[in-house]
């Protein structure tokens, strides 16, 4: 977040036939592959678990990535030889010695990679966060160069390839999310943003994003917005244009960044989500932030990613997508709720359940159904009022066939 430092499904078959059985694995296969499921783990606070103890937490789970802001060393070589993907960040304050000075990116890959490559698995390098949106032009000028000599850097290394760099952008880098067919990147950044884009497609790395349902919810505070931003059964939210009714938040604005990035050329760049969750308790005044809530949006995220069934833009396959956040920040200044989003508590145990324990995944997910067909559509829209802040809303269960349908509920009838 911000760099604020943040009935039987099977009832509708008439019979069992191969293609059951097929869809029965890949449901389970699904269930049992997730290496779409990451976390943030943040450091403002004072009290969080040594780096070793959360290594061990980690691996008790289903997550197999994990997003730092910066570079420990201490939790990059707790997290070595775990298989569990790093992904290591250069601050905003990096930013113009890395954009000025090759050598300074070497030096800072030769700090803060090499010592702990390969048993640490990093996997990305993101150089700045949110710099687009809040960044001075100056800074915003100095992004592509140091992207571009981190890369360098990495080349030099012979990790050129095994290691992608990108940096990571607010929903309000959109201008226009609503409907998601309309998506566009503000225009007063294109140049800059058309450099990013082309550096991203030509060396593979992801364009990652930060979505927050939650945000949008609390810029237009109604009980059909809630149902909508938690994946709970609701009207929906017509695209004119694609005739696709969304049924979620989430999948309307991943598919708003992706037809941003389609009208810029950029169709191959894929997505990544940095940062997505929603806080469990908050300030008086913090409509929305509680532990309902909280878990009903992880819990049928996390089911709507192990359903594979993707987005209606993007079909059939789970962004990567980081949780926020791993333990609360308790040093972390601002509202109530920025200090509880927390998935562990740092006792390590849970603060609520979603199922990623491995010995726990089925226990306590959430019992609303995460519709795994679009609702009949009603060409009325209903508009969404941007939310303030960061998070610019964008007004779910995507348009996909029975076999992407029938593999959504068995995954979450069979996670283990």
């Amino acid at each position: 977040m911000r760099n604020r430092e943040l009935s039987s499904p099977m009832a509708v078959l008439p019979y069992a036939s191969p293609f059951v059985f097929l869809t029965l694995f890949l449901a389970v296969h699904v269930a049992h592959s997730q290496s779409f499921i990451g976390v943030n783990y943040g450091q403002v606070a004072d009290n969080l678990p040594p780096p070793a103890a959360t290594a061990k937490l980690l691996q008790s789970t289903s997550i197999q990535k994990v997003r730092l802001y910066g570079s420990d060393p201490a939790i990059i070589k707790a997290l070595g030889n775990t298989g569990i993907g790093i992904v290591i960040g250069a601050s905003n304050g990096d930013i113009p010695a890395l954009a000025s000075d090759p050598n300074f990116a070497k030096s800072w890959i030769n700090s803060n990679v090499i010592p702990f490559y390969p048993a640490s698995k990093i996997i990305l390098i993101t150089v700045g966060n949110e710099v687009l949106t809040f960044g001075e032009r100056s800074l915003m000028d100095q992004l592509l160069p140091a992207i571009q000599n981190i890369q360098n850097a990495l080349n030099d290394a012979s990790l050129g390839g095994k290691i992608k760099v990108s940096t990571v952008h607010a929903m309000a880098v959109l201008q226009q999310s609503e409907p998601p067919s309309t998506g566009s990147f503000d225009p007063s950044t294109s140049d800059l943003m058309k450099g990013l884009l082309g550096f991203l497609n030509a060396t593979g790395s992801p364009f990652t994003i930060n979505p927050y349902p939650y945000f949008a919810y609390r810029g237009d505070p109604r009980p059909e917005t809630l149902a909508f931003c938690l994946f709970q059964p609701n009207g929906g939210r017509f695209d004119p244009n694609t005739k696709i009714n969304y049924m979620n938040m989430f999948d309307a604005q991943l598919d708003a960044v992706r037809s941003a990035l389609n009208s810029m050329g950029f169709k191959n760049v894929e997505i990544m989500v940095a940062e997505t969750g929603w806080p469990y308790k908050g300030d008086p005044n913090e409509v929305g932030a509680s532990v309902e809530n909280a878990k009903a949006y992880n819990g049928n995220l996390i089911a709507h990613l192990r359903s594979m069934v993707g987005t209606p833009l993007m079909p059939g396959k789970s962004v990567d997508t980081y949780l926020f956040a791993l333990y609360d920040e308790d040093l972390k200044p601002g509202a109530g709720s920025e200090r509880a989003f927390g998935l562990y508590k740092t006792d390590l145990t849970m603060t609520y359940d979603v199922g990623l324990s491995k010995t726990r995944q089925d226990s306590s997910m959430p019992k609303t159904p995460v519709n795994p067909a679009p609702t009949p559509v009603n060409p009325t829209p209903t508009p969404a009022n941007p939310s303030p802040g960061s998070k610019k809303a964008v007004w779910c269960v995507p348009k996909a066939g029975l076999v992407l349908s029938l593999i959504h509920w068995l995954a979450m009838l069979l996670m283990p």
